[in-house]
């Protein structure tokens, strides 16, 4: 297995998040917050979620962490939904 690179958990908080015994999902969400803003600013996210789960999450899979993983490397789904004046203002 192959290491991550230290840029990509700069604080070690995801791997240590695996070597939690009996850690729940919501504590797992709360790290993995904090990873995502201890990134410095202009790096991508997606590529370096995906270097983390390849390194932790095939070995273990069923982890909450891996679980909040693959929720951070997914697509956002758009909504639609249009901000500002042009959200308060009635179509004619």
């Amino acid at each position: 297995m192959s290491k991550v690179h230290p840029t990509f958990d700069p604080k070690g908080l995801i791997r240590e998040s695996y070597r939690i015994e009996g850690i729940t999902a919501g504590e797992c969400r709360s790290i993995f917050l904090d990873w995502a803003l201890s990134i410095p600013l202009g790096q991508d996210h997606p590529p370096l979620i995906a270097a983390l789960l390849e390194q932790y999450g095939g070995a273990q899979p069923d982890h909450p962490m891996t679980q909040v993983l693959r929720e951070g490397a997914a697509q956002p789904s758009k909504t639609g939904r249009r901000g500002g004046r042009a959200a308060r203002l009635k179509p004619n």
